[in-house]
């Protein structure tokens, strides 16, 4: 809690010494500085909002990637709100600066509102005809199509800068243009090198078993060329597979299924535009692999040993919590609950029987055809693993916030509930 309270806080601090600087060179009346203000509030969160999109994964094993994508969205929100008091309560005599920012305005808007619909689970996760229509929409508005819109807010800030150095009472400035450019400047830099020059510096492999588990997901093993040597269990990569004619080059996560560090094994349940063609994927295919990220390895570490683990899985889901149950199924007592859409899709049901059977093992694992109601929870779980244990659920979005939901009806506190959602 402490972490993500630090990690938000920044988001108020980042402005304050553009607003400071202008705030001590400009002497404009004070009703029009507060205006600007609040303009200077939403540009810096804009581009903070971008330098977020690039993921850092220090940021992630710090706070985790579900609080870094939240604050991003958040400082979207929050920049347009902004932005709509700024230009309807300040005047520009520049009409081209004022074309400028009421075209940023309208373009970062249109971003936004398609970002929430075809980026962030804010709505559709919680809405199956919402998640039916994005389905369909999606044959048209591909992933990839999505991203490139999704950058527009590069364009937006481009406008947004050259509107700051069209008007007088701002460009007169030379102490605070100087530090406005080097925000834009810096800012910017950072996405490029994370986005077109550090993907030649990730972990690169090559595709060795591509096969079908079930009738809807994917082994996918990939052999690298040098040692993961930060994975832990739990831990997700994005993955990029190049040269196929098959699939797109863009980035999309899979979470890991066990330890190994220099053969990743992916589960993956195909379900979206991109994970559907996995099958047309060629065992030789390259691929560049983003990561590890994750923090569930961190929150166990985190937790009393003697505190039970409570992993939770739906199909494919279950793969990042095969690997924390194969670090910790000797050391700490495990409940691994699986639910499969039918028995043929138990495919690694050998694989729990072997880690049960293990000497000294403490784990213990439900594979339940359907999904596991509220009276199943309570009948396979004892006492002190609902009211001590830490929660791990990985799946479906909808199926995800219906579990959440479920377990705070038997009496587990959120603060012990941990997910990931299958998104791709």
């Amino acid at each position: 809690m402490l972490r993500k309270l630090l990690f938000w806080s920044f988001a108020v601090v980042f402005p304050l010494p553009l607003v400071f600087t202008y705030d001590f060179a400009a002497t404009v009346p004070p009703s029009l500085k507060f205006y600007i203000f609040l303009g200077l509030f939403a540009y810096a969160w804009w581009l903070l909002s971008i330098a977020l999109s690039v993921r850092p994964s220090w940021l992630d094993r710090f706070v985790g990637l579900p609080s870094i994508y939240g604050l991003h969205g958040m400082l979207g929100v929050l920049a347009i709100a902004l932005a709509y008091v700024h230009s309807d309560y300040s005047y520009s005599p520049s009409p081209l600066a004022r074309d400028l920012g009421d075209w940023a305005f309208y373009g970062a808007l249109g971003v936004l509102c398609y970002s929430v619909f075809f980026l962030s689970g804010w709505l559709v996760d919680r809405s199956k005809l919402l998640l039916r229509a994005k389905g369909l929409l999606e044959t048209v508005f591909r992933h990839r199509l999505t991203v490139w819109i999704h950058r527009v807010n590069l364009v937006v800030v481009g406008m947004i800068w050259l509107h700051a150095h069209l008007l007088v009472r701002v460009n007169q400035y030379f102490a605070f243009m100087t530090l406005f450019d080097l925000y834009t400047v810096t800012v910017l830099a950072i996405y490029s090198w994370k986005k077109w020059i550090a993907p030649d510096t990730f972990l690169r492999g090559t595709v060795m078993i591509n096969a079908a588990l079930g009738e809807s997901t994917r082994r996918v093993s990939v052999d690298l060329d040098s040692k993961a040597a930060t994975l832990r269990p739990g831990d997700f990569f994005f993955l990029s597979f190049e040269g196929s004619s098959s699939v797109s080059g863009e980035w999309h996560p899979f979470s890991v299924t066990d330890d190994n560090q220099k053969t990743l094994t992916f589960t993956i349940r195909q379900h979206g535009d991109f994970t559907r063609r996995l099958d047309r994927v060629e065992v030789g295919s390259r691929v560049r692999l983003e990561g590890p990220f994750g923090r569930f390895e961190s929150i166990v570490q985190n937790r009393d040993r003697e505190a039970p683990l409570v992993l939770i899985g739906m199909g494919a889901g279950v793969s990042p919590l095969l690997s924390l149950a194969a670090a910790h199924h000797t050391s700490r007592e495990i409940h691994l609950l699986w639910a499969v859409r039918s028995p043929e899709d138990a495919y690694f049901r050998d694989v729990l029987k072997e880690y049960e059977a293990a000497p000294g093992s403490r784990l213990r694992a439900t594979v339940n055809v359907g999904r596991f109601r509220r009276e199943d929870l309570v009948g396979i779980l004892p006492a002190e693993a609902i009211t001590k244990g830490a929660f791990f659920i990985v799946g479906p979005n909808l199926a995800v916030l219906a579990n959440q939901r479920m377990l705070r009806r038997i009496g587990v506190s959120a603060r012990r509930i941990h997910q990931e959602r299958l998104t791709m």
